[in-house]
């Protein structure tokens, strides 16, 4: 038993992967996010990830590719301030990726085995009761699916 337990406290968490979607909860999550990256060590890698649901697009009738061409540039602005925000505060290993498709699949099995992480720590929702039912949350698939382990960030 004290094996285990010493196994545990010494595990750290070396490739972190933080979904962001622009949210106050995702932003809560990434400032969480940074701090568990800086406490693990010089090693450890924080994986910023913002993915653009495609879906949303099928809808608009007069879809054409500039609309995904400034939503991306949107997200590319924003994640470049996450960058600098991580750097800032002292994390060496820092980078993002923008995917396009489910947010659910990419969030929960495409992204932590690409990027290796071991920890994906992401947003609780941001839905109401009635959203969740109608659409399901992203975060509750991700804390279901997911192979790796997943901290739900709800507080400051």
């Amino acid at each position: 038993m004290k094996a285990e337990v010493s196994i545990m406290l010494d595990q750290r968490y070396l490739n972190i992967l933080i979904p962001v979607d622009g949210s106050k909860e995702a932003e809560l999550a990434l400032d969480k996010a940074i701090a568990v990256t800086l406490r693990n060590g010089n090693n450890a890698h924080l994986h910023i990830l913002h993915v653009i649901d495609t879906r949303a697009f099928q809808n608009v009738s007069s879809f054409d590719t500039s609309m995904v061409e400034e939503v991306s540039e949107t997200a590319k602005k924003t994640l470049d301030s996450y960058v600098e925000k991580a750097k800032t505060a002292g994390i060496t290993n820092v980078s993002y990726t923008i995917e396009y498709g489910s947010p659910k699949a990419i969030i929960a099995k495409e992204a932590p085995k690409a990027v290796n992480a071991d920890l994906i720590m992401i947003g609780a929702t941001g839905l109401n009761t009635v959203e969740r039912i109608l659409i399901g949350s992203v975060t509750e698939y991700v804390t279901r699916v997911a192979d790796i382990d997943v901290l739900v960030v709800r507080t400051k």
